[in-house]
């Protein structure tokens, strides 16, 4: 087993597909990091190979709140709290990455689209080992969520209870209901 092995996403929300991935690396390793990209709202990061997750619009949550959301969603799934850690990750800024996670640590990856063959190449060149988790397609995306909760259409069921549960407490709806009002 790997000792120390990471993930990371924007996780514009935190969904059932987001909470698979973590599960699936945190089976292959004994201590999961979970990277949170974009992690400054205000100095958002244009990638030309992915550019809507540079969209405020596409980004109405702050770290702390997706924070939040993942350390609810891994506790409600089981994974003691000393099991997991929650740290900002830049990918917009490979060069920095080392201060968040350690060169030792084990990037585990989906890959879907060129930008997950764009964050391979660059994990690559700073010296990550890689382990690529066998995938289908993408099954669920968080821009499709949160266009179901504007649209008032059910979206309970495509995350977990504990994220679902923290966006209603937190009136995190509304949130995204004015972030997509000025798209």
């Amino acid at each position: 087993m790997i000792k120390l092995g990471f993930i990371h996403g924007r996780f514009q929300l935190f969904h059932n597909d987001h909470l698979r991935y973590a599960l699936d690396a945190k089976e292959r390793c004994e201590k999961l990091i979970v990277g949170i990209t974009s992690p400054e709202n205000s100095v958002l990061i244009r990638e030309e190979i992915d550019p809507h997750r540079s969209n405020a619009c596409d980004n109405p949550f702050t770290f702390y709140e997706r924070f939040n959301m993942v350390k609810a969603a891994l506790l409600e799934a089981g994974i003691p709290r000393e099991e997991f850690e929650i740290v900002p990750y830049p990918i917009e800024r490979p060069e920095i990455l080392y201060n968040y996670i350690p060169l030792n640590a084990t990037s585990f990856f989906t890959i879907y689209d060129q930008w997950g063959y764009e964050k391979l190449h660059r994990l690559s060149e700073l010296g990550y080992d890689i382990f690529v988790i066998p995938r289908g397609e993408k099954q669920m995306c968080s821009t499709e969520i949160r266009s179901k909760i504007v649209d008032g259409e059910d979206w309970k069921s495509m995350v977990p209870n504990a994220v679902y549960n923290y966006l209603v407490e937190n009136n995190l709806t509304d949130k995204i209901k004015q972030a997509l009002a000025g798209k």
